[in-house]
């Protein structure tokens, strides 16, 4: 007998999207997963003051996150290809950093790349 919705007990496996707080963040260590720890290092494509960074495989992030709030930036890193920039190629940057990120480590580079400008 297959089942069926009245023989089914339990529930699905539901896949979440991570969830983060920019304000238990820290900017230092997500400087340093900008730059160094994540693989690849954002900084290897994106041009952003902040990080010393001045690659343009990707968007230049100085002006492409002005205004932008903290969900649009983890937005932006787990799912890349959601919302492209203009006149960037959909496709190019990892859509892998969700999984390979803890969610401490994806809160600390969201609070690194929403912090005032000093």
């Amino acid at each position: 007998m297959s089942p069926s919705a009245e023989t089914v007990v339990g529930t699905l496996a539901q896949e979440t999207a991570p969830t983060v707080d920019a304000a238990k963040g820290d900017p230092a260590a997500g400087k340093k997963l900008f730059t160094a720890d994540a693989q690849p290092p954002c900084s290897s494509c994106h041009t952003y003051g902040p990080a010393g960074s001045s690659a343009q495989v990707g968007p230049d992030l100085d002006s492409a996150l002005q205004g932008k709030d903290d969900e649009f930036v983890l937005e932006s890193i787990v799912e890349p290809n959601k919302e492209v920039a203009s006149g960037f190629q959909g496709g190019i940057m990892p859509s892998t950093y969700g999984e390979q990120l803890s969610e401490q480590q994806l809160s600390d580079l969201v609070a690194f790349l929403t912090q005032p400008s000093s």
